[in-house]
Parts: C-alpha cells; sequence; structure tokens
C-alpha cells in the first residue's frame, strides 16, 4: 500500500513538473512544421503591394537583392528599399499583442528584430538609401496610400 501512494506521488510530482517546464503543447516536429510554414518572402502584403505599384506603371524594382536587412523591395536606380514589417514580428505599436505563453523567449526575439531593424535602416542610410517601412496592417487597410508614398 505504502508503495502504491509513493509511486503514485512520484507520478504525480514528475507530471507536474515536466508540465512546468514543457510549455509547448506541440511536439517538436509539430512546432517545426508550423513555424517552416511562416513566410518570409512573396507574403500576402507583399503580393498586394507589388500588384498595386504594377497596375500604377511602377517598374523597376528588384525583389531579390542582395542587401543589409533583405528589404522587399528595392529601386536601385532611385536608391529606395522598402520593407514590409510583419506587426508580430517587428512590435507594431498599434497591433502588438505580447504572447502568453514563452513570455522572456518571445520579448527577446521580437526585441532583437527591432534592434537590427534599426541598425539595418541606419547601415542603409549611410550608403545612401532611402528606407521606407511599412506595417503590415497599413497594406491591409490603406494600400493605395502605401503606393502613394513610394511613387
Amino acid at each position: 500500500m505504502f508503495r502504491e501512494r509513493a509511486s503514485f506521488f512520484n507520478s504525480l510530482i514528475n507530471y507536474i513538473y515536466l508540465s512546468l517546464i514543457m510549455v509547448d503543447v506541440l511536439t517538436k516536429e509539430q512546432r517545426s512544421y508550423n513555424m517552416s510554414r511562416i513566410k518570409g518572402k512573396n507574403t500576402k502584403p507583399e503580393l498586394l503591394l507589388r500588384k498595386l505599384l504594377f497596375r500604377r506603371g511602377v517598374r523597376g524594382y528588384r525583389v531579390h537583392y542582395r542587401l543589409v536587412g533583405k528589404p522587399d523591395l528595392v529601386f536601385p536606380s532611385k536608391k529606395v528599399v522598402v520593407f514590409i514589417d510583419g506587426c508580430f514580428w517587428h512590435k507594431c505599436p498599434k497591433c502588438f499583442i505580447e504572447p502568453e505563453t514563452r513570455k522572456e523567449f518571445w520579448i527577446n526575439k521580437i526585441g532583437g528584430n527591432v534592434k537590427r531593424d534599426k541598425e539595418v535602416n541606419k547601415i542603409l542610410k549611410k550608403e545612401g538609401w532611402k528606407v521606407l517601412r511599412f506595417w503590415e496592417h497599413e497594406i491591409k487597410t490603406k494600400p493605395h496610400k502605401i503606393v502613394s508614398r513610394i511613387i
């Protein structure tokens, strides 16, 4: 009887301990698959912006241009780069909602993205580029206004 109780309590303690350190409810493979589906190029806001620019007759931009920060659009002849920042990944002041799980990890990750964005802006400006950054929600809600700012 004593051994059964001890075994039960050991199992309970292990369960509680593991549930405290294992916050993620997905397996490593499931999480890896989910993260792999997050696109870095040809996102919906980026495609929408490119389509609207094309309709307005804007040509001469490059999509895969080797430049610091990997801009979404580059106008080499005008020395203009355009970044479309995701509201979550780049901490939009209007839309960003702090994650509920793994807060420390996400705050560090997103904080690093914001810091890198500032460094990239500084480097590109120093090299003579005009840097335009737009939030994902701006392109979804006011795409024509964004196109006008680029033109």
